[in-house]
């Protein structure tokens, strides 16, 4: 295990660059290689050096598995094809009659899966507002199997309490799953806070380019990671070699990105909060913020998301602002060094049906922001541009 496996939260940045990473042995080489291979050599059948087939292991994956295990403090790291693809291998764990307990307020992605996908096969979700643990823990019985937490949510970004949701879990001997995407292990490493397994969209800020596509999970549990590992290879849904290489080079800045990230997300903030075109804000670092308590104490800082309600909440006026940007890109994803807009409820949620989603807040004139790390001035005009199409 590499010297710096063991480093805290404050020395971070260095634990991105160097956790888990060694030079490569054969060449030196300071970044791991890519190997764009599917097979290696045996010198006699079962014996090799470590690598026989790249859906089991490839030295670039397992780089960045290295390093995902790193930066989350935990001990194991395993890399897939997509985030939905990690969030599958975690279903994968589960058996029919089994129930999982899940935030109301949740990727559009996760939830199509879970209903369209899982429920078919016996697997039976309670989606519940995180805000009160009591709510959640009237919900265990004998056939909880998992919790399910995104914090902060998306897109409403609302803030769980990650210690409470593993004591509940613990109680009923059933695993707590906290999705990281929004935080980041920056900001948020859940293992040390009781979770027991953490997942990553690292097409988000993990990657940070808008440049690749892949999902991760990290442990701290030898039992686990074997059942999860074991799902990886015998499902198959492994990330290539030059995504991998994406997402490690994408972990060195992840640091430095996410500082300018927020710099600029507390200057817009600020700023909607007082426009005339915006009737609410969502995001952890206001004080007005029913989560912010449990945010400043969970959490290194409040991330580069921001949702905001348009004046009068309508389908028209939100679809108006959004098309009026031009710093901002309309387009699906977040987490990238550009800005990007999008509306929820038509683009990353519109497959959770309108009843439910509302009831979460994921109204018709909810504006999600993934804050990039332009200058702050012309990301400010932007959006002072846009909405002016409102006043």
């Amino acid at each position: 295990m590499s010297e710096f496996a063991a480093m805290k939260n404050q020395n971070f940045g260095t634990l991105a660059i160097h956790g888990g990473q060694e030079p490569d042995p054969s060449t030196g080489a300071v970044m791991p290689p890519i190997y764009q291979t599917s097979t290696y050599v045996q010198t006699a059948p079962g014996q090799h050096k470590g690598y026989e087939y790249s859906r089991t292991l490839n030295p670039t994956r397992h780089a960045l598995e290295k390093a995902l295990a790193s930066i989350e403090l935990g001990s194991h790291g395993l890399a897939f094809g997509s985030g939905l693809a990690a969030v599958d291998a975690c279903m994968k764990l589960l058996k029919p009659g089994d129930e999982v307990i899940s935030c109301s307020d949740l990727y559009g992605g996760t939830y199509r899966q879970f209903v369209k996908i899982y429920e078919p096969f016996g697997i039976q979700f309670h989606f519940v507002d995180m805000d009160s643990s009591e709510q959640v823990a009237s919900l265990v019985n004998e056939r909880t199997a998992m919790i399910w937490v995104e914090t902060p949510t998306n897109p409403m970004l609302n803030v769980i309490d990650i210690p409470a949701m593993a004591t509940i879990a613990q109680a009923a001997d059933a695993l707590l799953v906290v999705d990281n995407t929004f935080a980041t292990p920056y900001l948020q490493q859940p293992l040390t806070l009781g979770a027991d397994i953490v997942l990553h969209s690292a097409t988000k800020y993990l990657g940070g380019h808008s440049d690749v596509v892949l999902g991760a999970l990290v442990v701290k549990n030898d039992d686990l990671a074997a059942r999860l590992a074991f799902i990886q290879n015998a499902t198959g849904a492994i990330c290539g070699p030059m995504d991998s290489f994406l997402v490690l080079r994408g972990i060195k800045t992840l640091h430095v990105r996410m500082d300018r990230h927020m710099s600029n997300a507390k200057a817009l903030v600020a700023h909607l909060n007082e426009h005339p075109a915006v009737e609410k804000v969502f995001y952890p670092g206001l004080e007005s913020h029913p989560g912010h308590a449990l945010a400043t104490r969970q959490m290194r800082g409040y991330g580069g998301m921001i949702s905001f309600v348009v004046k009068g909440d309508n389908h028209e006026d939100a679809v108006s602002v959004v098309s009026a940007l031009k710093v901002f890109t309309l387009a699906e994803s977040l987490g990238g060094v550009e800005s990007l807009a999008g509306h929820p409820a038509s683009m990353t949620h519109a497959s959770i049906p309108k009843a439910q989603r509302e009831a979460t807040g994921v109204t018709d004139g909810l504006i999600r922001l993934s804050v990039g790390i332009e200058d702050i001035q012309d990301l400010l005009h932007d959006v002072d541009s846009s909405l002016s199409v409102l006043l």
